[in-house]
């Protein structure tokens, strides 16, 4: 009878990849001490594979401060995968359209696991931008992107997720209960396009809709406004922008 229960080969690749997972989440270098416990790992066995790591550029080492971040050898493989993604091709275009007619800040995001992965991002001209980086991670329970790539999916495949995910708290408005949940599910389905009405982050306001075609998602793009310039006519006149948006980059993709 087959061991279902065998250990993966190659278990320090998966403590490697614990590493490098928390320090494309961290905004600034971290310390090995930081490191080893968010990684749940000793010190001595994050010490040796951040070595490895630091032997082929996948981390680099302020050896001052002695903390660690990213290197550029990660980054680049990063940047190559993600120049190859032809949703990214085919969307810039009218990303670039609607952040011209909407003047906020657009993101074009992509699915991993739980996740939604920004994979462009189109700034604002306005005084006042938001803070995001390509690369970045946010959870798809309180994100527009990822709300509106789950309402694409079936009730028993979001209930599933549901069961699988913690929903933390990130801000007082977050939705974290599963019955409250379904119900955005709902009205998202209807509309055709979804909000984050600072779920994720506190004075952030953002449009989301999915690229959906023949049952495959491709990803989704949102438009960003910081929470005080929301106003009626401007978010009409975004939801029209991103409609459009929505319909060309779905009929290239055809």
């Amino acid at each position: 009878m087959m061991n279902t229960n065998k250990p993966p080969y190659g278990t320090v690749l998966l403590k490697a990849a614990r590493i490098i997972d928390f320090l494309s989440a961290s905004d600034h270098p971290q310390s090995l001490n930081t490191i080893s416990k968010e990684a749940e790992l000793t010190n001595s066995t994050a010490l040796k594979i951040l070595d490895t790591l630091l032997l082929i550029g996948y981390v680099q080492k302020d050896y001052e401060s002695k903390k660690f971040s990213l290197g550029t050898a990660l980054i680049k493989i990063a940047n190559k995968a993600m120049n190859r993604l032809d949703i990214k091709q085919i969307a810039q275009p009218h990303l670039e359209k609607l952040q011209q007619k909407t003047l906020e800040t657009v993101h074009l995001g992509i699915l991993d696991h739980t996740s939604i992965v920004y994979v462009t991002k189109i700034e604002s001209k306005n005084p006042v931008c938001l803070y995001s980086k390509i690369g970045k991670a946010i959870p798809l329970y309180c994100s527009a992107m990822g709300k509106a790539v789950l309402a694409d999916q079936t009730d028993q495949e979001i209930r599933q997720y549901l069961a699988a995910t913690s929903l933390v708290k990130m801000t007082e408005h977050t939705i974290t209960d599963e019955d409250a949940f379904m119900n955005e599910i709902a009205k998202i389905r209807n509309l055709g396009y979804s909000f984050d009405n600072q779920e994720h982050e506190n004075e952030v306001f953002c449009i989301g809709a999915s690229i959906t075609l023949n049952g495959k998602n491709h990803g989704a793009f949102s438009v960003s406004i910081p929470h005080y310039r929301v106003t009626d006519e401007l978010l009409k006149e975004t939801i029209q922008a991103i409609q459009t948006c929505k319909a060309d980059i779905i009929s290239d993709l055809q």
